[in-house]
């Protein structure tokens, strides 16, 4: 029976609701592979997201620059423009839209080029899509990321284009490994951070659960970062992991 004029429905009411609360997450995937790239686009959109596809590094860099999005997937070895050209050129440009590098390049020393020219997350080819979901799904819960090259936190500064870094205006001598293990603690200020995940930043593959590498080198930043402070900036959040922040209340 057609309903009376002024009448609403609850149905209709809580319908309507339940649709607005829909959000809708919005990923550019830069590849240039056509294969690849419909497989994820087709699984991308079966999990209820919105994708655009750019097949070339040019067009990645126009659609991320001419729309906002909320995690980019992209590839590095691209034509026009390289992948980690394309990455370093959107950071440079202050867009703070997590970056999942998804390429063949397997080797340590890619990894961890991609992830010191802003790339928040790296996934090896051939992958599995649930991983890449999970992993996209991970970087949507993350904070978003600083870009500026300068981090600070209290009185720790670090310039990440010069690699100086110092506290109280004193210049900390630090290893490639501490810098970034010291830099992933700063670009996530205030938020713990667990052992596996400083691992598989900081040693990407190389790191495996059981180790101790992580405390090991935790303790070396304490000893330089820390030492003759009068407030500590490097917190360790018992059976969970560690936080770096400035707040004195932070136990």
């Amino acid at each position: 029976m057609p309903q009376a004029a002024g009448i609403k429905s609850p149905f209709l009411s809580e319908l309507s609701f339940k649709i607005t609360e829909i959000e809708i997450v919005r990923i550019l995937l830069v590849e240039d592979e056509e294969g690849i790239g419909k497989f994820i686009c087709q699984g991308l959109r079966e999990a209820g997201h919105r994708v655009d596809w750019a097949k070339d590094g040019e067009k990645g860099f126009d659609y991320a620059l001419d729309a906002e999005y909320d995690v980019i997937v992209l590839d590095l070895m691209l034509p026009k423009m390289d992948g980690l050209q394309l990455l370093q050129e959107l950071r440079q440009r202050a867009v703070k839209t997590p970056i999942l590098v998804l390429t063949a390049r397997d080797a340590v020393e890619d990894r961890v080029k991609g992830l010191n020219t802003g790339a928040d997350d790296y996934l090896t080819k051939p992958f599995d899509f649930s991983e890449l979901l999970a992993r996209i799904n991970a970087l949507l819960r993350r904070p978003p990321l600083q870009t500026t090259n300068i981090l600070q936190v209290a009185d720790l500064e670090m310039d990440t284009t010069r690699r100086i870094v110092r506290r109280g205006g004193q210049i900390l001598e630090l290893s490639q490994r501490e810098f970034m293990l010291l830099e992933y603690l700063m670009r996530n200020a205030g938020h713990v951070l667990t052992r596996t995940q400083i691992g598989e930043r900081v040693w990407g593959f190389d790191f495996y659960n059981e180790s101790n590498a992580v405390d090991v080198y935790i303790g070396y930043l304490r000893r330089k970062v820390d030492k003759n402070a009068a407030i500590p900036l490097i917190k360790t959040i018992r059976g969970v992991g560690f936080c770096l922040s400035g707040d004195e209340n932070d136990d």
